[in-house]
């Protein structure tokens, strides 16, 4: 009976535990809603794993920011951003089609699924981290607006090492405002964002510029900038 009884009280425990990081969690979303993060997972993790070098990252509001550059990561990264609810299941059973079929298992992550991961976990492709991710992002899609996604997400990617949004990358790379970024510049910065710590947008490698190539064709082919302009 007293082993029933500890039992008890460490799942009851460990019930309230888990409700508590839930409920936490959340205030935190409806917080971030409204207020702008003051820093993000990654940032903090590149933080300590560099003690001795700078991080540069300036926030701006989605209206400081070049029209073309959501198109460019729209069109590099989750072309149904628009209309999926955070996790794009359609992609993900394509991916495991094609994994089923002898192809590699490539990723199927939407841009919702990136802001949860950088903005609160880690690197890795752990199932514990997947599951995660996929649960933020479905609570981000139902808190959120798609165009505070958006904003969220190009102020905290990374760009290379030790820049972080947009602000800083177009600056560090560009010389100019975020708001001063042309579709080209846009999509060459949507380029590194797969490798960012090697790729590079002021010196792209042949990579970088045929996938830059392959943005801008895809950004024209969703209609351009009428295509988010209802978000």
């Amino acid at each position: 009976m007293a082993r029933k009884s500890i039992a008890r009280r460490i799942v009851r425990w460990m019930v309230w535990a888990f409700l508590a990081v839930v409920l936490f969690i959340a205030s935190l979303l409806l917080l971030f809603r409204y207020v702008n993060p003051p820093t993000s997972a990654f940032i903090l993790g590149y933080r300590m794993a560099n003690p001795q070098t700078e991080v540069h990252q300036q926030w701006v509001d989605y209206e400081d920011i070049s029209p073309w550059m959501p198109l460019a990561v729209v069109a590099s990264e989750d072309q149904r951003f628009p209309d999926h609810w955070g996790v794009d299941f359609a992609a993900i059973r394509q991916a495991l089609i094609e994994y089923q079929a002898g192809e590699g298992l490539r990723g199927a992550s939407t841009i919702t699924q990136q802001t949860a991961k950088n903005l609160f976990l880690w690197n890795g492709r752990s199932f514990l981290r997947k599951t995660l991710e996929a649960g933020l992002a479905l609570a981000l899609d139902g808190l959120w607006s798609k165009r505070r996604i958006l904003e969220v997400y190009l102020n905290i990617a990374e760009f290379g090492p030790g820049i972080y949004g947009v602000e800083a990358a177009s600056r560090a790379y560009f010389g100019a405002s975020a708001r001063q970024l042309s579709a080209e510049h846009s999509a060459r910065l949507a380029a590194v964002l797969p490798n960012p710590k090697v790729l590079n947008a002021a010196a792209p490698s042949p990579y970088v510029r045929d996938r830059a190539f392959w943005i801008r064709g895809q950004m024209d082919q969703l209609s351009g900038l009428q295509y988010l302009r209802h978000l």
